[in-house]
């Protein structure tokens, strides 16, 4: 797809191939490098906690579960940042983004986009024109367009805060075994 080109699904969902330099919503912290370290620490840390806590075998399979939801998104995302931009020309409105041999790519080691495509536009209306400062605007509810990796470390977050909240008692992470009892 060419960059910004868009495949209509439904008139709430949309394939929509854009990049991203940052983290969500196109946020850039510190710069392209600092966010690629950070990914691969923070992944190298989830990593390790994982499998220490599964060895364990007391830690309840949803808590499990929401970590390795976060690990799997943030590793996608690493991938792309890592990898896309040695292997992809650039993507533009008029040319698609063509595999190029190693090194070739748009940009050097750690410094890729990371390729965003769903788009969920699920209210695209306007502001009542009676309302102060914004009557008459254009609004689209929900307009971040995001990947797969983003939507598995977002429900991952959002359940480990719903279901897992209080972190500073680690007894409700554990399984309930007959030996608890």
């Amino acid at each position: 797809m060419y960059w910004h080109e868009s495949i209509h699904i439904t008139d709430w969902f949309y394939l929509f191939f854009t990049e991203n330099n940052g983290m969500a919503f196109g946020m850039e912290i510190f710069g392209k490098l600092f966010l690629t370290l950070f990914r691969i620490i923070a992944v190298g840390f989830i990593s390790w906690y994982l499998t220490k806590i599964i060895k364990k075998r007391k830690v309840k399979t949803g808590f499990i579960v929401c970590l390795s939801l976060i690990f799997a998104g943030a590793a996608g995302n690493i991938i792309d940042s890592v990898f896309y931009g040695l292997i992809f020309n650039e993507s533009t409105v008029s040319s698609i983004a063509q595999f190029v041999p190693i090194g070739e790519g748009y940009d050097k080691i750690f410094y890729g986009k990371v390729v965003d495509m769903f788009y969920f536009p699920i209210i695209d209306t306007h502001w009542p024109a009676w309302i102060p400062i914004i009557g008459g605007d254009h609004f689209i509810f929900f307009s971040p367009i995001f990947n797969f990796a983003d939507a598995a470390i977002s429900c991952g977050i959002i359940a480990l805060i719903l279901f897992y909240n209080n972190c500073l008692n680690h007894n409700h992470l554990l399984k309930n075994t007959p030996e608890d009892k």
